[in-house]
């Protein structure tokens, strides 16, 4: 054992708002989470992500670096957030000058299992189980697929 170092989930250097539910084990750091935001299970969020109020975040969710998540969201079960594009053809390994940024609007609702890369969603947007978004969003609406189309208008 002498060769391993375990580590336990942890919540630190994090600033919440009111009456916040989170369920453990998480891993929350550096982060800011507004009023009335739920965390469950299994899911990591790393520093400087902003969490707008009202926010629900299901379990086994992955909130990389630089994505800030605006009012009344709901982002479902094993939705994955990606910073790093492989700009280099390979990954950043930590240069952070190389990854981009994601901007969650309010009242967006983005289903299980999609995969979110650096991108823009407007308000109002519908983001369905397992798409995957490639390019930003700026209309209301339902989208889906991969790469996630409009499905419909709002």
């Amino acid at each position: 054992m002498d060769r391993v170092n375990f580590k336990n989930s942890e919540i630190k250097d994090t600033k919440f708002g009111i009456s916040c539910s989170i369920v453990k084990p998480v891993n929350i750091y550096s982060a800011e989470i507004g009023d009335k935001v739920f965390i469950g299970p299994f899911v990591e969020i790393q520093k400087g992500v902003k969490i707008g109020n009202n926010t629900r975040i299901q379990s086994h969710s992955f909130i990389c670096e630089l994505v800030t998540i605006g009012e009344n969201c709901f982002i479902g079960h094993g939705v994955m957030f990606i910073n790093d594009l492989f700009k280099n053809n390979g990954p950043s390994n930590g240069n952070k000058s190389l990854w981009s940024k994601t901007e969650i609007g309010r009242n967006v609702s983005i289903g299980s299992n999609a995969t979110i890369l650096p991108v823009k969603i407007c308000d109002e947007a519908i983001i369905g189980a397992g798409a995957v978004v490639t390019k930003d969003i700026s209309l209301p609406g339902k989208y889906a697929g991969n790469p996630a189309v409009m499905l419909k208008k709002k």
